[in-house]
């Protein structure tokens, strides 16, 4: 980044992420947090001798309204993420907004028409869209150390932490959605999903939800709030190799297995075409990858973006892309699991 102009952010969200983004947003050399907003007057005290100089205020509207200030983040619950980012494009910031976008599809599609009728960057935190070991998968299969891929199975599971306004799959698969999205550059043609509503009636506390994806790919987002073990898994099948990424291993995020099964045709039999099928079990490879903090990653990309008025890579058409997803699985799970198209006019 070769800009030297300073920017303002204000922050919207002192709860357990926001801590994390307003400090790497303070430690940019690029960027000044201005004033830091939450509901809770106890939190933003907390925070206080850990930011000193940075205005603390319990209303969201002077965070927005704020002159000074060139960017807002909103580090909130989901439900308050589109009329926040609404309220701050109309008043001309730029926004980094956590995900997902919006609860729904017509809510997405507003903000993404209204970022563009007001020229402003509107970027949504797909964290994983960061990841090293993410990053370094996505380089696998487009170098072709995979091969054509088959098919990728994500597991996100914990004992909690229960939302209230959006279920597991929201809260968790979203992450696993942008994932498969930034992987194969596309976005799932069709869902079905099915889903528990154990600790609520509500909301559902565990979703499987299995969504095909162009070149008959097939994807499997299993999340869970009500899991004994907390795993952050995505198991990637290949024609030539398979890959696991395990972001709860922090030095060794990624292995690639070279198993498979071969096919060689069997000359002992009379019908034409006929084949075996043989098993491959070779090396498992564990490369190398730095580590860094995806969040460090993805506040100076938001940061160069508003400097330099780029698109962000987690802008708001790629979040309307998994809030799209993510309303097709609700859609599936009212409907007794029934397969729903993400097609326009299907």
């Amino acid at each position: 980044m070769t800009v030297s102009k300073k920017i303002v952010i204000n922050v919207i969200g002192a709860g357990r992420w926001g801590p994390n983004i307003i400090r790497n947003f303070s430690s940019s050399p690029h960027c000044r947090v201005g004033l830091i907003c939450d509901l809770d007057e106890e939190k933003l005290q907390l925070l206080a001798p850990r930011f000193p100089g940075v205005r603390l205020t319990r209303k969201p509207e002077e965070a927005i309204t704020d002159s000074s200030a060139d960017a807002l983040a909103i580090i909130t619950p989901a439900s308050t993420h589109f009329s926040l980012s609404k309220k701050a494009l109309l008043a001309g910031k730029d926004v980094f907004v956590e995900k997902p976008l919006a609860l729904s599809v017509e809510q997405g599609e507003e903000l993404v028409e209204l970022a563009e009728e007001r020229e402003r960057i509107l970027m949504v935190g797909h964290l994983f869209t960061f990841n090293s070991g993410i990053r370094y998968v996505k380089k696998l299969l487009l170098d072709g150390t995979v091969g054509k891929l088959i098919s990728a199975h994500a597991i996100r599971t914990n004992l909690g932490p229960v939302r209230s306004d959006v279920n597991a799959l929201w809260d968790l698969g979203a992450h696993d959605l942008s994932i498969f999205n930034y992987w194969l550059d596309g976005e799932p043609l069709s869902v079905t999903a099915s889903g528990l509503s154990y600790l609520s009636r509500e909301r559902e506390d565990t979703v499987i939800a299995n969504y095909l994806y162009p070149d008959g790919v097939m994807t499997t987002v299993y999340s869970s709030w009500l899991h004994p073990r907390k795993v952050r898994e995505i198991t990637v099948v290949g024609e030539k190799k398979m890959v696991v990424w395990n972001d709860m291993e922090l030095y060794e995020p990624v292995r690639i297995y070279d198993k498979g099964l071969d096919r060689k045709e069997n000359k002992y039999t009379e019908t034409f075409g006929d084949f075996q099928l043989t098993v491959r079990d070779g090396a498992i490879t564990i490369p190398p990858i730095q580590a860094r903090e995806p969040l460090a990653s993805e506040c100076e990309h938001f940061i160069e973006c508003v400097l330099e008025r780029k698109t962000p890579l987690t802008d708001a058409k790629n979040g309307l892309g998994v809030v799209k997803a993510l309303s097709a699985a609700d859609n599936s799970i009212r409907n007794n699991s029934k397969s729903v198209s993400l097609q326009q006019g299907e």
